[in-house]
């Protein structure tokens, strides 16, 4: 059993955020053609976008949630070899007594062994699916806490959506620099986990 931190499901996850406050002016519902006053106001509007790569190598809420869940990782695969390998003693015993023991006796051995290799394969599974909870249950957590923060964040700097950028993997083609914000909601997000953590 390989299970390793799926840091793509997680950028996945920050990748999706976007907030969008309140529009202030709506349009009528099937106008076509914008008035000058809602064109001055779209113009007004402010769109501004983090870097979702960024934001996961320098959040530090991410870095230890990664860290818990790698070693959680390391001790199941821990555990398991442990019992893989005593699974693996076992039988090489009974093949090198295999021959010397009387047929009712190997029967009941060989059924023995089946019965721990099912109990193994069901242990595996169960263990891996532990993990895979647990670490969809965090991803969860971590795109909660980036949201919850960005719509707080918008709401106060008066922006109108907050877009993800990660290269190679991006609606935005360009965006000029002036909009980009991680810099300022990794700040932001490490001083509320830093108050999380006390």
């Amino acid at each position: 059993m390989k299970t390793t931190f799926k840091l793509s499901s997680i950028a996945t996850a920050v990748a999706i955020v976007s907030v969008m406050a309140s529009c202030q002016n709506k349009e009528e519902k099937g106008a076509t053609a914008k008035t000058p006053e809602s064109a001055a106001v779209a113009a007004t509007e402010k769109i501004v976008y983090v870097n979702s790569d960024s934001l996961l190598t320098k959040y530090q809420y991410f870095k230890d949630l990664k860290v818990k869940l790698d070693a959680k990782s390391k001790t199941a695969q821990t555990d398991l070899a442990s019992k893989q390998q005593a699974f693996q003693r076992e039988v090489a015993q009974y093949q090198q007594q295999a021959n010397t023991l009387p047929a009712d006796q190997r029967a009941s051995t060989e059924e023995r062994l089946a019965r721990k290799q099912q109990e193994l394969q069901t242990y595996t599974q169960n263990a891996g699916a532990a993990l895979q909870n647990e670490q969809a249950a965090e991803n969860e957590k971590l795109y909660d806490k980036v949201a919850d923060y960005l719509k707080g964040y918008a709401k106060k700097k008066g922006y109108k959506m907050v877009l993800t950028y990660a290269k190679g993997n991006s609606a935005i083609l360009f965006a000029d620099e002036s909009l980009d914000v991680t810099s300022e909601v990794i700040i932001g997000l490490n001083e509320a986990y830093k108050t999380d953590k006390k």
